[in-house]
């Protein structure tokens, strides 16, 4: 029967098309398995850095102590040991974000080839849209963590600060080996960001809308635009609902829409709250709103940074 159950074939009523995208279940097709095998690596590490990023405390104490007490050489050492390891776990997390880009890349390229419309895409390939929005889970997931954790800019902030002051005393420290200052810089750039993950995303749906000049903008927009419907409509329809048989999957759902509506946001020429948008903005935020506030507080915040 498929993963993607189109229940009105073709339909398209007042609230968009009808269909249930099985974000549980879809399993790659012969045709699908190179590209699925290839995001399939880089989506394995997702949860470990979820993982680690829940359980990132900072070194703010030992950086307090630190500063406080400028010539005590221990505790600047401590500081120092303190932080070292956590700006390597930073580095992680930032060099993972250039392969989910490249990730990102492949999922669009097989998404919005010709001579397939966004619909007969996620039907032929369900389990790359599957994958696609399990990157969009991850990247809301990351950066609802990262805009609730002050430390990971604080615990940065401080060591740039420290080897630029042992660069003045003609001094360099072995930490630069693993994070110089060209890697510095372009880390600083992105964790500077509120959400750099979706920063990250944007900026690799936009160029490869740019770099793709025989490929119409339509087809990737109304690709993100397709993606959005068919989670609102799962959303706020009770009989789809209802075949969720994992609790987590409305969450699920919700940051794909989000995702998605960003992506759409920054590579539509008009943006995703235009009048003339194919996405059913009021729609979208009403079934968020409809949810407990915890659980989609992030999300809502998310679209106000549009």
């Amino acid at each position: 029967m498929g993963n993607l159950l189109k229940v009105l074939a073709c339909a398209e009523l007042e609230h968009g098309p009808i269909v249930f995208l099985d974000f549980e279940h879809a399993q790659p097709t012969e045709a699908e398995t190179a590209v699925w095998n290839q995001v399939s690596a880089v989506l394995e590490e997702a949860h470990g850095i979820l993982a680690e990023l829940q359980s990132y405390n900072g070194a703010g104490q030992e950086i307090r102590e630190a500063i406080q007490n400028p010539g005590d050489l221990a505790l600047q050492e401590k500081a120092w040991n303190a932080v070292c390891p956590l700006v390597a776990k930073l580095k992680r997390f930032y060099e993972f974000s250039l392969r989910l880009e490249n990730a990102l890349r492949s999922l669009l390229e097989a998404l919005t080839s010709p001579p397939y419309a966004p619909m007969q895409h996620l039907e032929r390939e369900q389990a790359l849209a599957k994958q696609f929005a399990e990157i969009l889970h991850f990247t809301l997931s990351f950066d609802e963590l990262k805009m609730t954790n002050p430390a990971i800019q604080n615990d940065f902030s401080y060591y740039r600060r420290t080897i630029s002051r042992n660069r003045l005393n003609n001094q360099q420290l072995e930490a630069e080996n693993e994070v110089n200052n060209e890697m510095a810089n372009r880390m600083s750039l992105f964790y500077a960001e509120a959400t750099p993950m979706l920063k990250t995303l944007s900026n690799a749906t936009t160029k490869f809308v740019s770099e793709n000049k025989t490929l119409p903008i339509e087809d990737t927009t109304d690709c993100l635009s397709t993606m959005a419907c068919v989670c609102r409509v799962m959303l706020e329809t009770p009989e789809y609902r209802c075949r969720f048989t994992n609790t987590d999957t409305m969450l699920f759902c919700m940051r794909v829409m989000v995702g998605v509506i960003i992506l759409y946001d920054h590579v539509h020429p008009v943006g995703a709250f235009a009048k003339t948008s194919k996405i059913d903005m009021k729609g979208c935020i009403k079934v968020l709103k409809e949810q407990p506030s915890n659980s989609v507080e992030g999300l809502l915040n998310a679209l106000r940074c549009v």
